[in-house]
């Protein structure tokens, strides 16, 4: 899989190739200014809809929290330390 590197006006003047290239599995970096990026990926109509059965998840984890059952973390030296931890 290739990386390919355009400025927001190239994007501008060939979306539809850009977007056919992100269907094929390529990657498309835009780049917007001297200090933002953002890939273009392809997604489904999944990814945007909670199934059953991450709802049911969803609803587990809440209960497992309401009983108790987490660990709070705070801060962002607190969570690398707890990722260590695993």
């Amino acid at each position: 899989m290739s990386v390919l590197h355009i400025t927001a006006r190239d994007f501008r003047e060939k979306q539809k190739d850009y977007f056919d290239l992100a269907d094929k599995g390529e990657k498309v970096i835009i780049k917007r200014g001297s200090n933002k990026a953002y890939i273009l990926t392809p997604i489904s109509i999944d990814d945007l809809q909670v199934t059953p059965e991450m709802d049911l998840m969803i609803k587990e984890s809440l209960e497992e929290i309401k009983k108790g059952n987490a660990t709070k973390i705070v801060g962002v030296e607190a969570l690398k330390n707890y990722l260590d931890s695993l």
